[in-house]
Parts: C-alpha cells; structure tokens; sequence
C-alpha cells in the first residue's frame, strides 16, 4: 500500500511540474511570441500633435487581449494591450474581441473548417475551466466573464458597453465593448445569439479563418455566401441591435448580408487592396468598401503585416487617409488587431505617433478626430439598444 501511494505521489508530482512548465512559462512564451512589438527608438511627436492627441476621443475596434492569461490590471512588457497602457495611449473606448476557434496552418488563402484547433491547445494551457476544452461557445462566455471581473474592481474604472446611454459616459472609465471573432460560437443553435446578447456581447463577426454553419470566409476553402443558417442569424442580430462585423467574411458573405438585412455593417480591422496590392487575400475590393461607407458602416485600419504594406505609424497614417478617398471621413477607424498573434510596430501606449503622422500627412484637426474614435463611438450611438 506504500508503495503504491509513493508512486502516486511521484506521478502526481510530475503532473504538477508539468502544467506549471506549460502554464507558467510555455503559454507565456508563446505569447510573448506571437504578439511582438519591433524593438525601436521612441517615435517623432511633436507639442502641437500632443496637445491635440490628448484632447481626443480615441476608440479601437479589435483587441484579443482576453485570449491570453496575462491580467489586463497590470502593465506588462510582452502583448500590445492592458489597461495601463490603454490610459497611457489615451484610449477611451477598445473593443475586445473573443477568438474561440484558430485552425492548424492558419493562412490567409485557404483553410479548412475541420483542421485541428490550436485554441483547444492554447485554452488547455493556460487552465481556463474544463466546460471549455471542448465548446466554442463557453469560451466566448469565459472571456465575457473575464471581462466582467476586470469590470467589477472599482479601481480598474472600466465599463462594459451594452447601450447607447453607456456610450455617453464621458468620466475617466475606460469603454470596453464585446465583440466575437466570427459567429462559431453559436455552435449552429439561433438561440445561442441571445445568450451570447445575456453574457454582454453586442458586436459579432461573422467568420474567421474558416467557414462555418453561417458561410464563407474571406480564407476559407468555399468563397461561398451566406447559408439559410446565416441569413437567419444576421436578421436576428440586426432585430437585436447586435452590430455585425464582416472583417474575415467572404465577398459574397458580405454582399448576402447586405442584401439581406437593412442597417450598417463594419470591419472591425481590415485595410484596403488599393493601397496595398499584396493584401487581397485578406481585404475586401474597394467596390464593397464604397457600400459598407453608403450604408453608414465603417473601416477599422489594422496595425500588422497583411492588411497593410507598412505597419509603421506613418504607414498606418498613410492607408488611414488612402481608406478616407475609397469611402470618406466619416467612414475610418482605428482597428489595431493589438494581441491577435500580429507583429507590430507600436502598442496601445504609442498612439500619440499616428496622430502626429495624420497631421503631418495633411488631415485636417476635425478628419483627425474623426478617425481616432468619433467615428467609432457616432457608429456605436447609432446602432446600440437604446435600453
């Protein structure tokens, strides 16, 4: 019986030892990896484009910061997103994206739905609750919850956007708004979109890097529309006033959606072929760009390799104010992709640099306002529940 209870002490040791190893300091690593910032000098600012930069209203459309274990509460030195790096960037709106579902060899041009899932790994790793492992659905619920928890502590002053009245919070809370990353998380039930709405989520994408059970993906094998599936879910998310995300959706998803439903759509971050050719297998052509803009949407710009030709903050300026001649001022947005495993040259600190770039590239104080966040937070106003 001794014996017997040595060896199970033995093999539960090594348990132990191994989940620290993986915990503590594989998923840290690969964090750390995966979501780089290029080592660099500070970036030019100038005292006009500081003072102008602090008087913004300044919103983000795309962060995956909930994916990973690191506590937003603390300033850390891996990763582009936490809340004190969000204050020190002047950021007064992020929206937090969920992703719930990564393919295996993940691409830009073709991946398939039924690759093996790196985010079942990544989940397992960084021990989120066991309901997890095995449904999509529960991980865009644990990451709304991680949220919640960060809302809950009165120091952290951030609040979690579910109407048009929160929007108007103009005190020191930072606006956190729930977006997911693709609607696989329904897992295929209508339902699941109203229990999702109940977990605080107002924004959904449609796709990711794959097709799902409501249509193409812009990287998926199909290039296919919407589905009967999709059709029914995105005229439910519009009766709910759910805004709806097309930024990895095929072209003729989008085109379906907008020839299905009546209101606005967005991409959460994206950027434009026209102004970076090598993109086309991850941005949509100019033609649909021009509907999204007619029809009251908008573009958040990304910060990383694939969406644009140069992540650098004059770069970023440059495709902002190219995206502002495809569709118009009121139509541009911010949209970092910040902690979605992209390399990029600044973290939510630095923003200060892509408002000094829009003002020596020529924008004007009002163009500039408009793109750092006032288009984001009128689209908001626009197109939340009142209530």
């Amino acid at each position: 019986m001794k014996k017997i209870i040595k060896i199970s002490f033995f093999f539960l040791t090594i348990l132990l030892i191994v989940v620290f190893v993986i915990n503590k300091i594989i998923a840290p690593g690969q964090d750390a990896k995966m979501n780089k910032v290029i080592p660099h000098e500070n970036f030019a600012v100038s005292n006009v484009s500081e003072k102008l930069h602090n008087s913004l209203f300044i919103a983000d459309l795309h962060s995956d910061t909930l994916l990973w274990s690191r506590n937003p509460e603390k300033r850390w030195k891996r990763g582009h997103v936490d809340l004190p790096r969000l204050r020190e960037g002047g950021v007064n709106l992020q929206v937090f994206s969920a992703v719930t579902k990564s393919p295996r060899g993940l691409n830009f041009d073709a991946n398939s739905a039924g690759a093996p899932d790196d985010i079942s790994l990544l989940v397992k790793a960084q021990l989120w609750p066991r309901r997890t492992w095995n449904s999509i659905f529960e991980r865009a619920i644990y990451q709304a919850q991680r949220l919640k928890k960060l809302e809950s502590n009165p120091r952290n002053n951030l609040l979690i956007v579910k109407n048009k009245a929160d929007i108007e919070n103009t005190d020191t809370k930072i606006l956190a708004l729930l977006l997911t990353e693709g609607s696989h998380p329904l897992e295929g039930k209508i339902e699941n979109i109203k229990n999702l709405y109940n977990a605080g989520y107002r924004a959904m994408g449609l796709q990711h890097f794959f097709d799902n059970e409501l249509g193409g993906s812009l990287h998926g094998k199909s290039q296919s529309g919407l589905t009967n599936f999709g059709r029914e879910a995105v005229l439910e998310m519009e009766r709910m006033n759910i805004m709806i995300d097309v930024a990895h959706s095929s072209k003729n998803t989008v085109e379906d959606v907008l020839n299905t439903i009546e209101g606005p759509i967005f991409i959460s971050h994206g950027g434009t072929i026209s102004g970076c050719k090598k993109t086309i297998n991850r941005n949509l052509p100019d033609k649909i760009l021009k509907e999204i803009s007619n029809r009251g949407g908008i573009l958040g710009i990304g910060y990383f390799d694939g969406a644009i030709c140069d992540i650098t903050p004059k770069g970023i300026a440059k495709e902002i104010i190219h995206a502002i001649s495809i569709m118009d001022e009121n139509s541009v947005a911010l949209g970092s992709d910040f902690d979605g495993t992209v390399t990029t040259s600044i973290d939510t600190s630095e923003l200060s640099a892509i408002t000094y770039q829009l003002l020596e590239q020529g924008l004007s104080e009002t163009q500039i306002r408009k793109v750092m966040g006032e288009n984001v937070r009128d689209f908001f106003l626009r197109n939340l529940p009142e209530s």
